[in-house]
């Protein structure tokens, strides 16, 4: 059976504000164990997905601090000790000491992150 860790993760992601580490399964499940530094509405980064949001299923486990998942005019927030389940069709907002692990569909979430990638390279020029 594979297994994987925050240390044994094979991909690596660190930005302002936000760390992971993902590996992804044979089976088409991906996990991504993420530590969040600073407050932040991830919105803007969802641009050009249907409706503007996150296409992707995930289900997470709050290991300490908070998560919250915008959907339409509802936002459900989640705390150290909850496990979660979001749908489709989501922006998810983020708050400074947080630590969560999430499992989502390797595919989704790469077509997903295609367009979210794009619009940070996008944002990151802009800015300069």
């Amino acid at each position: 059976m594979p297994k994987a860790s925050k240390e044994t993760a094979s991909e690596h992601e660190t930005l302002e504000g936000y760390e992971g580490h993902f590996e992804h399964f044979q089976d088409g499940w991906t996990v991504g164990f993420e530590t969040y530094t600073q407050d932040a509405d991830l919105s803007p980064f969802f641009k050009g997905l249907p409706d503007d949001q996150c296409q992707c299923e995930h289900m997470g486990y709050v290991i300490k601090g908070k998560v919250a998942f915008r959907s339409g005019d509802r936002e459900e927030v989640f705390e150290g000790g909850d496990a979660y389940y979001v749908g489709p069709g989501h922006t998810p907002i983020l708050y400074a000491g947080t630590e969560v692990v999430e499992f989502s569909p390797t595919e989704e979430l790469g077509r997903t992150m295609e367009v979210v990638t794009k619009n940070m390279e996008e944002m990151e020029s802009a800015s300069s």
